[in-house]
């Protein structure tokens, strides 16, 4: 292992051990919010992105993570991804009524 990749792999550990979970899942609770609502479509941006099937597995994992974080984020943090899922799903009823799911 040349010296460049030793640095590297030293720094690479040192962020793993200062890393947290809670960071991990809502850095991942964020990204998959912004995909959940790219896939909705419901924009002339990304009405080509839609995918009803994929909104609603960012929904559902939304759902899911967000009370793992009830006892080690902040509450605003918790309100907010709370308030993020029920924006998903009125937006992924819209665009069910719409009716093209983008699978097909």
């Amino acid at each position: 292992m040349s010296e460049d990749q030793e640095q590297i792999a030293r720094e690479l550990a040192e962020e793993l051990r200062r890393l947290r979970i809670e960071d991990v899942l809502i850095q991942a609770l964020i990204t998959i919010s912004s995909i959940g609502y790219r896939r909705l479509g419901l924009t002339e941006d990304t009405r080509e992105d839609r995918d009803l099937g994929q909104a609603k597995l960012a929904i559902e994992t939304m759902a899911a993570l967000t009370p793992v974080l009830h006892d080690v984020v902040p509450e605003e943090l918790i309100r907010e991804f709370n308030e993020s899922v029920a924006g998903l799903q009125l937006a992924y009823a819209k665009a069910a009524a719409e009716g093209d799911d983008g699978q097909g």
